[in-house]
């Protein structure tokens, strides 16, 4: 299917012009929980919304926000953890078309999700929505998502606009965020999302950003998130993110959810009256409300009933590309025919498939990784132990003592290990990365008896991993959705060769993460003190050991990569050419990473950076050319004194990577820069003065003249000091002080209007 076009919104301007003030105001408000409120009499309908990100949550009895309600039974897909995990974009959006299905076949207009926020520090309970650490994995996955779903005709909700970073006090807390990183890390996702894809809809966060409700803030959504980015949707608010519905209105949010019973439309209404707001905000936002509602009354419906075996089956194929292998020594996975196998663990039959909070889905079907398991390797071969408790009930020292005795009396074990429920979920951070003491004393017990472990792991965030270099093979199962369990069997089994990748980092201990010591806050305050150093950035910067490197994962194939060659096009962007090779004997999957950096920078810079990325799928023995595309756009850093972009021009060092520390090719690429004049001040320094192409030389020349002078100074100054250094910071302002009357306080006024452009 094509997309669905959503900038025609002529008919929805003309219908709204024939409405009332109060009936216009209405329409900028929820009729409900989930709906929309519509004007019969202008053919305006009333259309749902509902709660996603990785399956629909549609709710059939009495609704709320935090998925305590019953819901419909839909298919759980892998949650962001899992999907961004397999750096697959033709995934994603086939995962994104079966949301759009499923919505459709439900009556549902806008499914509420993709997430992209970062994941700044492993503890937020919510980074099981979220793809990554990094803006371009998490805004080229959330892309191909919306495009898939949008393609159905069913909107989506890009969320939560935006430094939602934390659910600690999330209502209320002020993410404190320089200009840099707002822009190069926290936006730069939302960016691609919304120029890419076009989402129908944008979600604001509850949070404030620098001081201001996001709900209310017109520099995110006006100035940014339309005026730079051309977004042509509607912006919602998080459900009962609206703090004043009068300034949210003013600046730039258009539906206010869940319903206020009436009561912020009356203020709406009365302020136009009172003159404080124009009516043609009003009217805009009602336009973009009606819009929306009479696009889905015009798009063709999806006819059920859901066909749920194959929804079931793309379930599992996510979820197989989801799981990443860690560790494989010794080749001990895929497990070998004839060899029996323990499964030890309480999330063998208790598997914790997807994250708590809104997110929440009935799925139609859950998979058993014991049957599963046993049907690829025979029963007779497979057993199974408890091992210990999720709620920290029962005899743990015998229920460690039966799996150890299993474990000992099969070939291998597999141990399935992660975080319960309780200790990830919205509207609540977790407190450390570790796993439950009971769970590493039993595996500590399962090595002693059977160095042929496996360790299989079900987290929403990563963990710390004191065992890693202990145990044979890990696998990072994350959250897998529904059919989790089949795909586990998988991959364990050798069914499907692992090909997923981490999209953050895994480190040794919480205190070396960028967050540490600015994170969650305090007195409603957190401040973005690590700036630009988020995930690998700043454990490359600190040159900080970690346990496992973001995008890091291996395959049962292996692969080679050739020389790489980078060129840049006539539209600036950089291709990068790379001949990559399975030199293993089975097919695989490759997830093959491009990485920039810019040594000679002005400004402060991560080491390297990622900026491009592509899946080649190889037979053993086969070789191919992959070609991988940097933007232009995505080389540029924010220029804090200009407000704006700007690629600095030089030469990037361009580094194909199998993970952000397993460099295997690398080269380097010749960038012309942007042109960049910066605006002169009385506090401009020298060095910036003498930089200016019209300044420049008039100062240099003023300058010569004080020859002598200089030289007098500089002969009572210890010898080697650079008096061009000493004096490239004095700010032009107070160079009278040296230069007396030939550059005084007028003659610099008239050099600063001059340079500026003053009366040109």
């Amino acid at each position: 299917m094509t997309d669905i076009d959503i900038t025609n919104q002529g008919a929805a301007t003309a219908s709204v012009a024939d409405l009332t003030l109060e009936e216009k105001a209405s329409l900028t408000s929820g009729a409900s929980f989930w709906w929309t409120k519509g004007v019969e009499r202008a053919g305006i309908p009333s259309v749902m919304l509902t709660d996603g990100p990785h399956g629909l949550r549609k709710q059939r009895g009495s609704a709320d926000h935090l998925g305590i309600g019953d819901s419909v039974p839909a298919t759980c897909f892998p949650p962001a953890v899992g999907l961004g995990s397999s750096w697959d974009t033709a995934l994603a959006h086939r995962v994104g078309e079966a949301l759009g299905v499923e919505s459709s076949i439900e009556d549902v207009a806008v499914i509420l999700g993709p997430g992209v926020n970062i994941k700044r520090s492993p503890l937020c309970g919510r980074n099981f929505e979220y793809f990554s650490e990094d803006p371009i994995v998490s805004g080229v996955m959330a892309a191909a998502l919306v495009r898939g779903t949008q393609s159905t005709g069913v909107g989506t909700s890009l969320k939560h606009f935006a430094a939602n970073n934390q659910e600690h006090d999330r209502m209320r807390s002020s993410s404190d965020v320089d200009p840099r990183p707002l822009r190069e890390i926290y936006l730069r996702g939302f960016q691609r999302v919304v120029e890419d894809a076009q989402p129908y809809t944008v979600m604001c966060s509850y949070n404030r950003v620098n001081g201001v409700f996001a709900s209310e803030d017109p520099f995110l959504l006006t100035r940014v998130l339309r005026d730079e980015w051309g977004f042509e949707g509607l912006v919602v608010s998080d459900w009962g993110a609206v703090n004043d519905r009068v300034s949210a209105l003013a600046a730039g949010l258009d539906l206010e959810m869940p319903s206020s019973g009436g009561a912020t439309d009356a203020q709406i209404v009365d302020a136009v009256r009172a003159g404080s707001l124009d009516e043609s905000v009003v009217d805009a936002s009602a336009a973009r409300v009606a819009h929306l509602a009479t696009r889905w009354q015009g798009t063709p419906r999806v006819a059920g009933p859901l066909d749920v075996d194959a929804h079931h089956a793309l379930a599992r194929e996510v979820a197989g590309r989801s799981i990443v292998l860690l560790k494989n020594d010794g080749g001990l996975l895929p497990l070998r025919a004839e060899r029996s196998v323990a499964l030890i663990g309480a999330f063998v039959d208790q598997p914790r498939y997807q994250g708590a909070g809104s997110s929440m889905i009935n799925p139609t079907r859950i998979d058993s990784v014991a049957r599963e398991v046993a049907i690829k390797v025979g029963e007779d071969l497979v057993s199974q132990a408890q091992g210990f408790t999720l709620d920290g009930s029962g005899d743990a020292a015998a229920l460690r003592a039966e799996a150890v005795a299993l474990a000992a009396e099969n070939d291998v074990a597999v141990v399935f290990l992660g975080l319960p429920a309780a200790a990830e979920s919205e509207g609540y951070d977790r407190e450390h990365i570790d796993l439950p003491a009971v769970q590493l004393e039993l595996l500590d017990a399962v090595l002693e008896v059977n160095p042929d472990t496996v360790v299989v792991l079900s987290n929403g965030s990563v963990v710390a991993l004191p065992f890693a270099d202990d145990v044979s093979a890990i696998l990072e199962g994350w959250l897998l959705g529904q059919a989790g369990g089949g795909a586990i069997a998988d991959v364990l089994c050798g069914d499907v060769n692992p090909s997923a990748k981490l999209t953050e980092t895994i480190p040794v201990r919480l205190e070396d993460s960028p967050a540490f010591l600015n994170f969650p806050g305090e007195d409603g305050h957190v401040r973005y003190g690590e700036g630009l150093f988020v995930g690998y950035r700043w454990y490359d910067a600190r040159k900080i050991e970690v346990t496992f490197p973001f995008g890091h994962g291996l395959s049962y194939t292996t692969f080679g990569y050739g020389d790489a060659a980078a060129s840049v096009g006539a539209d600036g962007d950089v291709e990068v050419r790379v001949i990559v090779t399975n030199t293993g004997d089975r097919a695989g999957r490759e997830v093959v990473q491009v990485y920039t950096g810019l040594a000679s920078a002005d400004v402060q810079r991560p080491e390297r950076e990622l900026k491009a990325f592509a899946l080649v799928e190889l037979e053993a023995g086969e070789s191919r050319e992959v070609v991988l595309t940097v933007r232009r756009a995505d080389l540029a850093y924010w220029h804090v004194r200009t407000d704006r972009w700007v690629v600095e021009g030089g030469e990037y060092t361009v580094d194909v990577a199998a993970s952000s520390r397993d460099l295997r090719s690398s080269t380097t690429v010749e960038v012309v820069g942007d042109t960049l004049v910066l605006p002169l001040t009385r506090e401009s320094s020298l060095a910036e003065v003498f930089a200016h192409p019209v300044a420049g030389p008039i100062v240099q020349q003023a300058m010569a003249q004080m020859a002598s002078a200089m030289e007098g100074a500089a002969s009572i100054m210890p010898e080697g000091v650079d008096m061009a250094k000493m004096m490239g910071s004095f700010p032009i302002g107070r160079i009278g002080m040296i230069a007396g009357d030939s550059l005084g306080p007028e003659q610099v006024d008239q050099l600063l209007a001059m340079a500026n452009g003053a009366g040109a």
